[in-house]
């Protein structure tokens, strides 16, 4: 039986209370990282990292290198990339084994929410699974949508059909539903979870926790259906959920685009998207992005080592730019970010914010983010957000 330690939860800034929208520098795999470094907290073991979406960015690679250099954690660790949605999610969590991150993401609405599970902590064991074919909307290879729509089915021999085949009368909390339906059926008043997919059933593992419930939580998705057994214990909630804001539309170039070169992207990738400074043996200097030094000798050193870079920082100045830019929306802020407790500073985008928000002085943190997309491969790198106060945390028994 696996126990659940602790809880993060994200939500972009963009949309309104109800539906989130991600931002144009925001995908699953930026998401995931925002989620999954919240339920980290202080950098707690994790041997095993399981994401589950539908939105996975690349479909004929693998989106764990930038997945685990985002997170911090080991290159080496094992990671299981699933398409799926809130049935999903739980039997990942249900069978899970300890130090295992989870991890549900969804675009439409915006959220994502990541458990960390451990030898003690939150109780959860398998309650009920169903799995029946009730194909209302499907996605074929070249992203062709078909929908059926038709809700009534749905409802009837869709969710309530899988409830009865799972012999689930009453659960305590039911996910991957819009309210309504949740509100219909007999149970508590439910809560209004943000997100209807992968996500939906960890978003209300938290809002148990946080309320003391314990209880059958049911994640279901057209006619599949996964329940949990929830028991009782104290664990932490960590919520990244910024005040909604509404989304601005920017303008962009069509027809030109800045082709990528896959040997720079590689070359680049660890300090970038890990986001270290490099350090020579026998000295206290920092360099980012990561270099060679000539000795006093006049040869080369390349025996730098990575070192980890803050997280957090404050605007040293920022300029806003208004020219079009091939592959770039356009206008957006550019920061000088002196990072906290080190002699750098970088030159990063601003997200989270307006253009020309940003002033001299204010703090925030940095945060991975999609920068471009260019000949079809997603760019990653640091943004400045600032928000130092977005990140929230609950501990319920």
């Amino acid at each position: 039986m696996p126990y659940v330690a602790s809880i993060g939860t994200y939500l972009p800034c963009w949309g309104t209370a109800d539906a989130r929208v991600a931002g144009d520098d925001e995908d699953a795999i930026t998401l995931a990282v925002e989620a999954g470094r919240a339920a980290l907290g202080d950098g707690a073991p994790v041997e095993r990292v399981v994401l589950v979406t539908r939105d996975l960015p690349l479909l004929e690679s693998s989106n764990a290198a930038v997945l685990l250099a985002g997170l911090g954690l080991d290159p080496e660790l094992e990671v299981a990339e699933r398409l799926g949605g809130a049935p999903a999610t739980l039997d990942a969590l249900s069978s899970g084994r300890p130090r295992s991150l989870i991890i549900g993401v969804d675009l439409e609405p915006a959220g994502a929410a990541a458990v960390l599970t451990a030898d003690r902590g939150l109780p959860i064991r398998t309650a009920a699974r169903v799995a029946r074919s009730l194909p209302v909307r499907t996605r074929n290879a070249t992203g062709d949508v078909h929908d059926y729509g038709d809700p009534r089915l749905l409802r009837a021999r869709g969710l309530l059909a899988s409830l009865e085949s799972a012999w689930v009368d009453t659960p305590t909390v039911v996910a991957g539903v819009d309210h309504e339906q949740a509100e219909s059926l007999d149970t508590a008043p439910p809560v209004r979870l943000p997100t209807f997919g992968a996500s939906s059933g960890l978003f209300a593992l938290a809002s148990m926790v946080e309320a003391g419930q314990s209880g059958t939580l049911v994640g279901v998705e057209q006619a599949s259906l996964s329940g949990i057994g929830v028991g009782e214990g104290a664990i932490a909630v960590h919520r990244r959920e910024p005040a909604a804001k509404g989304y601005v539309e920017y303008a962009q170039l069509s027809g030109v685009d800045i082709p990528i070169s896959l040997a720079a992207y590689e070359r680049a990738f660890e300090p970038k998207v890990r986001w270290e400074a490099g350090q020579h043996a026998g000295s206290d200097q920092l360099d980012f992005p990561p270099r060679y030094q000539v000795g006093d000798d006049g040869t080369l050193r390349t025996d730098y080592t990575f070192v980890s870079l803050p997280r957090t920082g404050t605007v040293y100045t920022a300029v806003t730019v208004h020219a079009p830019v091939p592959g770039l929306k356009t206008p957006y802020s550019l920061a000088l970010v002196e990072l906290d407790g080190v002699d750098i500073r970088a030159l990063v985008r601003v997200t989270g914010a307006e253009p020309g928000t940003v002033d001299i002085g204010d703090h925030g943190r940095l945060v991975l983010r999609r920068v471009a997309v260019r000949s079809g491969v997603p760019d990653y790198g640091y943004a400045f957000e600032p928000l130092p106060d977005i990140d929230t945390e609950s501990e319920a028994a």
